[in-house]
């Protein structure tokens, strides 16, 4: 029978909790791009003339069609070659993980904005708004609403794709995972660790998620 032993993970503690900071920070950081950037395509695709929506779908597409794996590897051996600039394993991962979810986060946004009745747009337009104006006051409010659950949803997948950067060296938790377990040679013990490391950051995520979709339920 398996001795489990986590006496000697436990002297890699810091090294564990150095890994998850890297994971958390990479988060935070493709979360914001990626709703920046998402809103804008969303924008791009609703109000630009077919000439740059046809090409912003299908951006959007083939992020959406491609396993992020491939994305993230693609981003850094290929993509130097074509744009000959060096890019660091850090930096061509926080670019992939920017850009994958950005694609998701356009579709969840540009899904929210068309959900709401035409209508709200006549009417503001007939107090007097802009195109502009009527979305920034009236829609994106409404839609912000309907967005919140799936946007949330699409943030704990990118929690989740962070230990895909590990491929690269990027030091995440996932990466100071195996290095600790060569080190040790106790890998259930490690990956045991790490695995309960994402559960409690991401278990209470999922419950705030239902909290509020069942918030926006009963509102309605």
């Amino acid at each position: 029978m398996y001795q489990w032993d986590f006496s000697q993970v436990w002297r890699y503690k810091e090294i564990l909790l150095a890994g998850l900071e890297y994971t958390l920070f990479y988060t935070v950081l493709s979360i914001a791009f990626g709703l920046v950037l998402g809103l804008f395509v969303a924008l791009g695709r609703i109000s630009s003339p077919r000439a740059l929506g046809i090409p912003l779908r299908g951006a959007v597409e083939l992020f959406r069609c491609t396993p992020f794996l491939v994305i993230l590897i693609w981003f850094y051996y290929a993509l130097p070659v074509l744009i000959d600039i060096n890019l660091s394993a850090p930096m061509a991962a926080l670019l992939a993980l920017s850009l994958y979810g950005a694609a998701f986060y356009s579709e969840i946004i540009r899904a929210g904005i068309v959900s709401i009745d035409p209508g709200q747009v006549e009417a503001a337009k007939a107090l007097g708004m802009r195109k502009w104006q009527a979305l920034r006051r009236v829609i994106l409010p409404q839609a912000f609403k309907r967005m919140i659950p799936p946007l949330m949803n699409q943030s704990i997948l990118q929690l989740k794709n962070t230990s895909l950067v590990s491929v690269l060296a990027v030091p995440d938790l996932v990466y100071q995972g195996q290095l600790i377990a060569h080190e040790t040679y106790r890998p259930l013990e490690v990956y045991t660790v790490v695995a309960l490391a994402y559960f409690v950051v991401l278990f209470p995520a999922t419950l705030l998620v239902q909290h509020i979709e069942n918030r926006l339920a009963r509102s309605n």
